[in-house]
């Protein structure tokens, strides 16, 4: 449920739940291709992002003017701070897919500080999960191509240098780690991010909007409080929402790095 809804039913304080994560349906409601307005959010969110980068490289100039240059700062951003950082050149074959994963996952994350949509689009478990199973068969099928699928599964099963028992125990653990918990690591990492952002956003707004218009003229003095508390959280939601987005392309690269790598 937006802010905006919460503040028009002016009947009370409503504390923020995980009801404002299933909105209902807008089309084909009980079929199969339902659409909330969580997916309207998603979908506007990704033509933003992405007619911004075909305006920007539409007719890319030797020198670079306006869009032009925003799209290439962005695009250097993720090759020096993320591949050349942790890849090195021979990473950069990735650059189409790890720009794509973070500048989606960025424009997905700050419509929840958009006015009128208020809710980020990664705050829903699909789309974090789909983008960690995705990374998840980026990272295993680059491993498996540099070292062929045996190899590729003893030097992450069995690394060297360890004595042969200890592999009834490291073994599994190993398995575990790379093979399981990554994608899921990757996916509650963004979404639970993701939820308590839009969570407190929804808390200090509606509790704003209650004691400044609804409570008694003793309270409405902390509805001030819980106005600026809520824009100090606004500010705190953009960071969060750069912090994660690097976060998953980072960590992404690294799985890359550590599957094409001899010895991990």
């Amino acid at each position: 449920m937006p802010t905006t809804d919460l503040i028009a039913e002016g009947e009370g304080f409503h504390t923020p739940s995980l009801v404002d994560f299933f909105p209902p349906a807008i089309l084909f409601e009980g079929t199969p291709f339902e659409f909330t307005r969580v997916n309207m959010i998603q979908v506007l969110m990704t033509v933003a992002i992405a007619t911004l980068f075909i305006l920007a490289f539409r007719r890319p100039q030797v020198v670079p003017r306006g869009l032009q240059n925003i799209g290439e700062l962005a695009v250097n951003f993720v090759q020096t701070y993320v591949i050349d950082s942790i890849m090195g050149e021979k990473g950069r074959r990735y650059l189409p897919y790890l720009v794509t994963l973070f500048f989606f996952i960025l424009a997905l994350n700050l419509a929840g500080i958009v006015p009128g949509l208020n809710l980020a689009g990664t705050s829903v478990v699909a789309v974090p999960a789909m983008l960690a199973v995705i990374s998840w068969l980026v990272f295993n099928i680059a491993g498996i191509r540099k070292h062929g699928f045996g190899q590729y599964m003893k030097v992450n099963l069995f690394p060297p240098g360890v004595p042969i028992p200890v592999y009834i125990l490291l073994t599994p653990i190993e398995f575990l780690s790379t093979f399981i918990l990554r994608p899921i690591t990757l996916t509650i990492r963004l979404l639970a991010n993701m939820m308590a952002g839009h969570l407190m956003l929804v808390l200090f707004f509606a509790g704003a909007h209650y004691l400044l218009l609804e409570a008694d003229w003793i309270l409405r003095p902390l509805g001030l409080g819980a106005a600026a508390m809520g824009l100090g959280v606004t500010a705190f939601e953009i960071l969060i929402s750069v912090l994660q987005a690097y976060i998953f392309t980072l960590l992404t690269a690294l799985y890359i790095a550590g599957a094409e790598s001899e010895s991990h």
